[in-house]
């Protein structure tokens, strides 16, 4: 996510610091968004390094123009759960030093209120990060159950009124269908009991419906995977999250493929047999924005950067 004006990245420095770049190393950054990352990376790569951005977001893409004449760089205009089949088109499957993932949805995109991700702003409820294809917010509300609709806001919004919402968007949508964000979320604000006084009543449903929209979940487990078979020994993967779902995916993946093999109690096994199968090697404790930083971006309050090292391809 980048700051909504001046659009630098958070947790920049500490993220670029994770990848422990070797100037003349392969670089994936894997959420292109405007370039904060990317650019930051770059300045550290001599002639013979490369990086390679990915992102759905076609506004992402033409923002990566300013990097058009640079030989180090290319982007691709795919989803990030596509990342092992980009290492394989370009013959870089266990020869990447360094993966870079910032999760969620970024400021440019929120304060667009075309783009239909704010609550704050009307617009079209659109919540797609890629424009050029799959389902809008608005077409899934037209035609979504209310027992879908809950499923959605309770399992990615973790909102306590999530069948109450549900059935009233069932009710309305038949007089008057869905199709601006001012119209959902004045729905979600007088349906739903304001719990938070500083955060709006839509701020979950609206990152729920987002989420869902966008298959995020179901993209980062396939991207976390891939990174598996992508990174070189020692290649690092950084990722930055933004909500409790995000984070708990990654910390979960980061410790089950930290951990040695898994023997019943008592069982005499040297330590070298105890390590087979282990993937990764945790790199520090997780760490959080300053205080300073959130000053200057308060949506920076909510990120947690996590760092792995990839271990040797052994007996896997």
């Amino acid at each position: 996510m980048e700051s909504d004006k001046t659009h630098i990245s958070v947790l920049l420095a500490e993220a670029i610091d994770g990848l422990d770049i070797d100037p003349s190393g392969c670089y994936i950054d894997c959420t292109f968004g405007r370039g904060g990352h990317s650019s930051l990376i770059l300045s550290k790569l001599s002639e013979q390094g490369r990086l390679i951005a990915i992102d759905r977001d076609p506004s992402a893409i033409t923002a990566a123009e300013k990097f058009q004449d640079d030989k180090r760089f290319l982007i691709e205009h795919q989803g990030f759960a596509n990342l092992a089949d980009i290492a394989e088109k370009h013959n870089l499957v266990g020869k990447v030093n360094g993966i870079l993932l910032d999760l969620g949805v970024s400021s440019p995109q929120l304060d667009e209120a075309e783009r239909g991700f704010s609550f704050m702003k009307d617009g079209p409820l659109d919540m797609r990060m890629d424009t050029s294809r799959g389902q809008t917010a608005e077409q899934w509300l037209a035609v979504a159950d209310v027992e879908d609709i809950t499923w959605v806001l309770r399992n990615f919004g973790e909102e306590k009124h999530a069948w109450r919402i549900a059935n009233a968007i069932v009710d309305a949508r038949v007089e008057t269908p869905f199709t601006r964000t001012s119209q959902l979320a004045k729905l979600i604000k007088t349906t739903a009991p304001q719990r938070e006084i500083k955060k709006h009543p839509a701020t979950r449903s609206f990152q729920a419906i987002r989420m869902y929209i966008n298959s995020e979940l179901e993209q980062i487990e396939k991207v976390l995977a891939a990174s598996l078979s992508v990174l070189a020994e020692d290649g690092r993967l950084v990722v930055i999250s933004f909500h409790s779902l995000e984070d708990r995916l990654v910390k979960q993946f980061m410790k089950k493929h930290s951990q040695g093999k898994k023997v019943p109690r008592g069982l005499m096994i040297t330590e070298e047999e105890l390590n087979k199968g282990k993937k990764l090697e945790l790199i520090g404790r997780k760490l959080k924005p300053s205080k300073s930083e959130v000053e200057i971006n308060v949506r920076s309050r909510s990120s947690v950067l996590r760092i792995a090292k990839r271990l040797p391809h052994i007996d896997e």
